[in-house]
């Protein structure tokens, strides 16, 4: 039969999981953003890469 125990991770994929679980726990007690007033409706445009509204470039 075979073991199906798995083998234990090195040090370096141990680190990385404890920063990544980290980062997650940062991420869940982060404030909320300020609301814009008079800004884009939807996603951001900077990581969507919508640069204009209505034909008119906004963000420069």
């Amino acid at each position: 039969m075979s073991d199906t125990t798995d083998p234990p991770l090195p040090p370096a994929a141990e680190r990385a999981l404890a920063e990544a679980e980290a980062r997650r726990k940062a991420a869940l007690s982060a404030p909320e953003p300020p609301v814009e007033f008079g800004g884009r409706d939807g996603l951001d445009p900077v990581r969507y890469g919508d640069w204009e509204k209505k034909g008119l470039a906004i963000d420069f």
